[in-house]
């Protein structure tokens, strides 16, 4: 039997999520941070009239995407690059950029997909301390080695839900080498999105990507669609190992016209904040840390690994999923997304009332 390469033998799998509810039970899933409602009506109908045209090939170039983004945020179409999710281009930006003699460094508490690109790549994952369940800038900097060649940093972060400055964004670029790409995940973007305010200007600071994805505030993670604004170098380079057909016609069709859907967006976002602020006031309220959240998520603060390992278990007992961060160096710690409101309200009723019978 042929052996996998040795830095592939040595990873571990993706850990799936098992969403197999106890007999009886109704399934209650908030451990993806999927949307809690479906995309656009103006998507599913550019969804449903594109299937006609399936028989040819996607557009490799994503024209009629990339314009309906640009022409949203401002930005020149020709610097944008799609993905089969942002994970696609996270891949991709290490596997152009990272290496054995280049080093990836993230905050100790970042989405766990930056670890496992690294590893593809096989390069040294290096790791910065953050405070308060915050990226920290000053020890990003510090932790620079002289072989880093890409920083990830997500803002807002997944698993923590917390966010920084643009005015620290601003200063982690400024401080780092000229050659060294700072990568800014912005999965969770919408939902922090301040007037007045962008990330998408630091590429005029040089050698920086960031990155934005249709799953989360437009409701559409079955269609698999990322995209980021790159600098005119790096596009060249990441094309080179990007599947030329990675995103289905459907889904550009559907994409484009989801992006042009902005009141659809933003309501979502604000049903989310509705439902994220009263979950986060009863579980406080109940003694429970939580951090606040600028995403479709809370983080929960179980004290230690053995209770939070109970507590996922007794949810799970009544057909409630939420996620475990052990992998994000956060065993003591469950994530919930904020999913339909009834389930939400159930979901915190029972860890809630769990915490009482630990008394």
């Amino acid at each position: 039997m042929t052996a996998a390469r040795a830095h592939i033998a040595a990873m571990a799998a993706y850990q799936l999520a098992d969403l197999t509810p106890p007999e009886g039970r109704k399934l209650i899933s908030l451990c993806q941070n999927e949307s809690l409602r479906p995309p656009s009506p103006l998507a599913l109908e550019a969804a449903a009239e594109a299937m006609a045209a399936s028989m040819l090939y996607p557009d490799p170039d994503w024209m009629a995407l990339r314009e309906a983004i640009g022409e949203l945020h401002h930005l020149p179409p020709d610097r944008i690059l799609c993905g089969n999710g942002s994970l696609e281009l996270i891949g991709a930006l290490a596997r152009a950029y990272a290496g054995p003699d280049r080093a990836v460094l993230a905050p100790v508490h970042a989405y766990p997909f930056f670890r496992t690109a690294a590893q593809l790549a096989e390069a040294r994952f290096d790791t910065a301390a953050e405070q308060d369940l915050t990226v920290d800038v000053s020890n990003l900097l510090a932790s620079v080695r002289p072989d880093t060649g890409i920083v990830f940093v997500a803002n807002p972060g997944n698993p923590t839900g917390t966010r920084i400055a643009r005015s620290e964004l601003n200063r982690l670029r400024n401080g780092l080498r000229d050659d060294i790409l700072l990568v800014i995940d912005e999965a969770y973007g919408e939902f922090d999105d301040l007037p007045g305010e962008t990330s998408f200007d630091l590429l005029t600071a040089g050698n920086t990507v960031v990155l934005r994805t249709f799953s989360k505030a437009y409701g559409m993670a079955g269609f698999r669609v990322g995209w980021g604004l790159f600098p005119q170098s790096a596009s060249a380079e990441i094309r080179k190992v990007l599947n030329p057909n990675n995103i289905s016609l459907v889904a550009q069709a559907a994409a484009a016209a989801a992006i042009r859907d902005q009141d659809y967006m933003k309501e979502t976002c604000r049903l989310v904040e509705k439902i994220r602020t009263q979950a986060t006031r009863d579980l406080r309220g109940a003694g429970f840390r939580v951090p606040d959240s600028f995403t479709n998520f809370v983080l929960i603060d179980l004290e230690n690994e053995t209770r939070a390992r109970q507590a996922d278990q007794a949810l799970r007992r009544q057909g409630i999923f939420l996620r475990g961060q052990a992998g994000a160096g956060l065993p003591h710690m469950l994530r919930m997304t904020i999913g339909p409101e009834a389930d939400v309200g159930v979901s915190v009723s029972e860890l809630i009332k769990w915490k009482g019978e630990q008394r």
